[in-house]
Order: C-alpha cells, then structure tokens, then sequence
C-alpha cells in the first residue's frame, strides 16, 4: 500500500499540467502542500520494518523537481543592475465591501509603484482608491471590477470581457520614457462548483489577446484565481513569465490571514524583473503583490 501511495502521489506531482478541469486545478493548488505526506509515507514505510521505504524518495525527488525551484530566490545579474531606469508594478485584489480599498491603494503607493493595478472594485472601493491616490497617481483607467493608476501616461485603453460577458480586465499601454509597455489588469472569475469553465474560458482567451501583442514589453497583472501550476495558465504563460520572490518563498497570497497559495501574478516579457515580493494592505483577504523591473 505504501508504495502504490508513493507512486499515486509522484504520478499527481508529474502529470498534474496534463490533468484537466477541476481535478487538474485541485492539484496544482495544493501541490506545494503535497511533500508533507513524503515523511507520512516514509514513516508508514519504516513502521512495516521493509525496504520499500526506498519507494517514498521518489515523490520526494518529483516534488524537489517540481516545487523546489519555485523556492529559488530571485537572481539578478549585471545587465539588470546596470538597467538604465526601473518599473515598480503592484497589484491586489481589494476584496469588494472589506472597506479597505483606500488604505491598500495608499499601502502600494508608499511601495514606490509607479503602477497600481486593483481587482474586485465596486462603486464604494473604486471611489475610494481614487480619492486616495489620484493627486500621486495623473493617470488612470477603471472599467468593470478593474483599475489601473499610472505615474506615466495610459494610452489605447480598453475593457475587455473575454468572453464572459461582463469586463473583469482592461488592456491598455503604459507611455514610458524608454517607450511602451502593455498591461493587462485581470480580476478573473471566481472558482465554484459547476463554474470554473468561466474561468478557464477567460483565461484562455486572455493567453490569446495577449499572444497577439505586438509590444515587446508586456505585463499581465492581477487575481488569476488560479496558481502558477495550474493547467488552465499554461497558454498565457507560453508569452509571459512570473519571476520568483526575492526570497527564499512561494509569495502565497490567499487568505491574507494564512496564505495557502498564489492566486495573485504579475506575468511579464521583455522586462528585467529586480525585485520581487508580497506584503499585505488593507483588509483585502488577498495580500498584494508587488515587482520591480529593469527597462
């Protein structure tokens, strides 16, 4: 029994990507928490005076494989150093009604960010993120459940509902000195029983939007509601990347109280990412997410 465990279990660290649907999304959420049953295994193992504890390494192994290098802090080398002006981008979902919108948007912007970007706006939260940072931030774009304040110029900005009837993103390009660069801001539909094709949905047709950028700087920002694993952002991420923490970590973002995954990402191509982190704001039960990066 203890080696078919192991097995099963190394089978769902390495075939998880090519699972669909909710059991595929399942396992790519917990699976940082899946190496906690590697020492139950062994223990099982020893406990039955057998050598098929030898079994037990190899969900360990799969799991280093997998998981470790996702703990790897972030590495940055002389180009980046040398990088001749920065881009500081936070993003978090304020949670609708939690009354905190204006104390997160204030919370980001003392981060230095030269772009916020905020998911889960109602009429209240967004009135209040604009009240709190629209003098400090000249330029900005709101549209459905999204915002997006800017130090630099917004231009071509648009909603977009991909697909779901309703805008939870907008795209839109940020002016910069060195020239400009796309963002999207993503509230993707929320995960429920019988509903996550909304979600997949949105997520596949926001892989194909932006596969079709023709900027050579992109940023795909905001509440994905799904981990960086997850097999419905495997399209997105053939375009974009999300550079690791500068820690030693996984960043998890939700709930804000305990984290237990990553639903929160700032994608990114064509850009030097410096610096990376994750810091709580406001009463969101989302923590924030915020990266800085060489133009």
């Amino acid at each position: 029994m203890v080696a078919v465990a192991a097995l099963a279990l190394t089978a769902a660290l390495v075939l998880h990507p090519a699972i669909p649907g909710v059991v595929g999304t399942g396992v790519a959420t917990v699976l940082p928490w899946l190496g906690l049953f590697v020492p139950v295994l062994l223990w099982a193992a020893l406990a039955t005076r057998r050598r098929v504890w030898i079994v037990t390494m190899v969900p360990l192994i799969a799991w280093l494989l997998v998981v470790g290098p996702l703990f790897v802090p972030l590495q940055t080398g002389p180009a980046a150093d040398a990088a001749e002006g920065t881009l500081t981008v936070a993003s978090q979902n304020v949670e609708a009604g939690s009354g905190g919108a204006a104390e997160s948007a204030l919370t980001l912007a003392e981060q230095g960010a030269d772009v916020i970007a905020l998911e889960e706006l109602d009429s209240v939260a967004r009135a209040e993120a604009a009240e709190a940072i629209d003098d400090a931030y000249p330029y900005s774009y709101r549209v459905g459940t999204v915002g997006l304040w800017s130090q630099y110029p917004i231009v071509n900005e648009q909603p977009l509902d991909l697909g779901l009837g309703w805008n939870r993103a907008l795209a839109a390009d940020l002016d910069t000195p060195s020239g400009l660069v796309s963002v999207y801001v993503v509230h993707a539909a929320s995960l429920r029983p019988g509903a996550q094709s909304d979600r997949d949905d949105m997520l596949a047709n926001l892989a194909e939007v932006v596969a079709q950028d023709e900027n050579e700087r992109v940023l795909v920002v905001g509440d994905f509601n799904a981990t960086l694993t997850d097999p419905a952002l495997r399209a997105l991420q053939r375009s974009v990347s999300e550079s690791n923490r500068s820690t030693a970590s996984l960043g998890f973002t939700w709930p804000s109280n305990m984290p237990l995954a990553r639903i929160d990402h700032i994608f990114h191509a064509g850009l030097t990412p410096l610096e990376s982190s994750v810091l709580p704001a406001g009463n969101s039960d989302h923590r924030a997410v915020l990266t800085t990066f060489g133009m």
